[in-house]
């Protein structure tokens, strides 16, 4: 029996390790650098925990919520260990007792928030205080591809060469690209011990289902858990509210949790859910990460998770104690256009927006999957598994169809309108109804027009779903989130192979309400798009969105779609101060092409008739500038010259003369040219 062994059973009353968590501990415990990837509920604290009390000084564990801190602190306390935090949440006697503990040498893990890693007496502090080793929870925080970034996170890389200790690092959940990062970032490229647990939690029964009255849906699926402790996720805080009142009239013990609440009072629920059985939180994400409550018995998501990570976490906090727990997502056509949304107006970088779009579509697959829903969590996360038995499709198996044709009539669609347009086009294109928008390109006369009426609308959103989730389209950034087809379809295309598809999801899909929306479905990519560069340049200029333009203005930028300066001055909010300022970089967006820059005097025109003036004027002089047999001296009026003309409109060639930058050269050269023009008869 080695050192930790005897510190398990007498602190913390365990009589043995659980799978995989004696060898990750015993690397920590030698200081070797540690990555450890293991299911949530696998006991991830507990590898950093009880190497710290055999290690020399002190363990810095660092992690990404309060909430978790505290908890984790509070924990250690009860067993007798000597554990503190240092966050925004300490009260003032909070933090006296941590530094007197710290001086005292009582000390053995210090939490930190991340954010007080940029301030350098951080650092200073880790010194004097004989800081061994520093432990990331949450480690995939650090990643920019992961779906918790937290930029704060950054600086854990500085902090280890600056101490020169070795880190432990842990996570839930990473793919490829995350774990590749994690490495980078926190162990400088060096290849730590790496340790990959299997991501299964066989005593969680998954289940997904389309929606059809969410808040019905949610009330009977805990009213079937009278009694139990669970959590609700929604996609925003107003819902968080809807939901929790509408539990508590049901005669559930509800409470609602999302960012908006004082701190005092999120504190509140957070320590009622810990202590009181049976309570149920209806939350946004914020609510749960690091929550070591071992009894949730249930976790249901009243809106699509943003990707098959943020689920597999959230699910994963419920069942801790290895008992049996049971969950419930629902997922419809406008949670997807919400994640898109929310995916296309955010700041990063178009090849992250694609790997973001991607990881949705793997959500959706699994929302969609035609078989066993953990083959498919497990697959994603490079893991084999069998058939789980533990999932409503191995409950009841889908109905399938063989849908070749139907995903080939849609791809033919797609491609012949130059992959140009979302999924409301092409499905009028598909179902044959006749729109303006039909009329004006003349997209009745394609081949495809007509050839899906076997199927309705909805039903036809139900196939580009399940398309989406085998990863056969993708939106496009750089058409302003139009459909484009993936190299996974072109077998299909080319008839080298089939495709099934679930059946029953498409023959009971059906239209749902009509749900007010700023703008047609098809121009929702484009206004994402137009609000994204709002964004980033409000927040270079640290001022709100709308100072820059508000969203009427971006609307009816996405409904015209101007496709030049001159067009863009007519649209409502943008005067000539704003069109100099801010249109070139709208411009790109609508029209998905660098823009020239207009000379200052032709700018001052845009919008104007001069405009067009000034445009025909300069042709005709570029014609002229040799005259009219192309051997004379060369001759030009400078922009500001073609301005006063466009501007003033002289009516004869002695008016003319008197314009600043003409004379009688010029008069000569170009004045019949010029006021054919400005006279309305060129």
């Amino acid at each position: 029996m080695g050192p930790m062994d005897g510190l398990l059973a007498e602190i913390f009353g365990f009589a043995a390790f659980r799978p995989g968590q004696e060898e990750i501990a015993t690397s920590v415990l030698n200081g070797h650098d540690t990555l450890a990837i293991m299911p949530t509920g696998g006991g991830k604290s507990l590898c950093f925990q009880l190497p710290a009390l055999l290690r020399p000084g002190i363990t810095v564990v660092i992690s990404p919520l309060i909430a978790l801190m505290r908890d984790q602190v509070r924990a250690l306390r009860e067993v007798g260990v000597g554990a503190g935090a240092l966050t925004s949440g300490n009260t003032d006697e909070e933090t006296e007792e941590v530094f007197a503990a710290l001086d005292d040498g009582t000390l053995k893990l210090l939490y930190i928030s991340p954010e007080r890693l940029a301030n350098p007496s951080t650092t200073a502090l880790l010194r004097r205080v004989q800081c061994s080793m520093i432990a990331v929870d949450e480690a995939h925080c650090v990643s920019q591809w992961g779906h918790d970034f937290r930029p704060d996170y950054l600086r854990i890389g500085e902090l280890r060469r600056a101490l020169g200790v070795p880190v432990a690092a842990f996570t839930a959940t990473a793919d490829e690209e995350t774990r590749t990062e994690i490495v980078t970032r926190l162990f400088g490229g060096a290849q730590p011990a790496s340790f990959l647990r299997g991501f299964d939690r066989p005593n969680i029964h998954l289940a997904f289902a389309a929606k059809n009255s969410p808040r019905d849906q949610i009330l009977a699926f805990a009213g079937a858990r009278i009694g139990q402790s669970g959590i609700v996720y929604c996609a925003s805080r107003a819902k968080t509210e809807t939901i929790a009142q509408a539990l508590r009239e049901a005669g559930h013990s509800a409470l609602a949790y999302h960012a908006g609440l004082e701190s005092d009072r999120r504190r509140e629920v957070e320590r009622a859910f810990q202590q009181e059985d049976g309570l149920i939180v209806v939350a946004t994400v914020a609510f749960g990460m690091g929550i070591d409550k071992p009894d949730i018995r249930w976790v249901a998501h009243s809106d699509l998770p943003k990707s098959i990570e943020s689920y597999y976490q959230e699910i994963g906090r419920s069942g801790r104690d290895g008992a049996p727990a049971e969950t419930l997502t629902l997922y419809g056509a406008e949670d997807i256009r919400l994640r898109r949304a929310q995916i296309d107006e955010g700041i990063a970088p178009d090849d992250r927006k694609e790997a973001d779009h991607a990881r949705l579509n793997a959500l959706l697959g699994l929302a969609e999957a035609i078989a066993c829903r953990r083959q498919k969590l497990l697959g994603y996360f490079g893991e084999e598994s069998a058939p789980c038995g533990n999932c409503d499709l191995c409950d009841t198996p889908a109905k399938t169809f063989d849908a070749t044709e139907a995903v080939r009539k849609a791809l033919s669609a797609m491609l012949r309108t130059g992959e140009s347009f979302g999924a409301g086009h092409l499905i009028d294109i598909l179902t044959g109804s006749m729109t303006e928008k039909m009329r004006e390109r003349g997209h009745d006369g394609l081949p495809t027009f007509g050839l899906g009426r076997d199927l309705s609308k909805a039903q036809w959103q139900a196939v580009f779903r399940q398309m989406m989730g085998a990863d056969l389209i993708r939106p496009d950034m750089a058409r302003a989130g139009a459909f484009r087809m993936t190299e996974a379809a072109r077998p299909l295309l080319r008839g080298d192979a089939r495709i099934t598809l679930r059946s029953d999801t498409v023959e009971s899909a059906r239209q749902g309400p009509v749900v007010k929306a700023q703008v047609s479905e098809d121009d929702a990519p484009l206004l994402s798009a137009l609000k994204a560069k709002r964004r980033a340049l409000a927040e270079a200029a640290s001022v709100p969105a709308y100072i820059i333009f508000t969203d009427r203005t971006l609307i009816e930028m996405a409904e015209r779609r101007p496709q030049t300066l001159d067009a863009l001055m007519g649209i409502t909010g943008i005067g000539a101060k704003k069109l100099d300022t801010y249109g070139a970089a709208f411009l790109e967006i609508l029209t998905g092409a660098p823009v020239l820059p207009l000379h200052p005097a032709r700018m001052k025109l845009a919008g104007r008739q001069a405009a067009d003036l000034f445009d025909l004027l300069a042709d005709a002089q570029l014609a002229l500038s040799r005259g009219e047999d192309g051997t004379g001296k060369f001759l030009s009026c400078t922009h500001s010259t073609l301005a006063q003309l466009a501007d003033r409109k002289p009516r004869s060639l002695g008016e003319m003369e008197h314009i600043p930058g003409m004379g009688q050269l010029k008069v000569e050269r170009f004045g019949a040219a010029f006021l054919q023009i400005l006279s309305g008869e060129a």
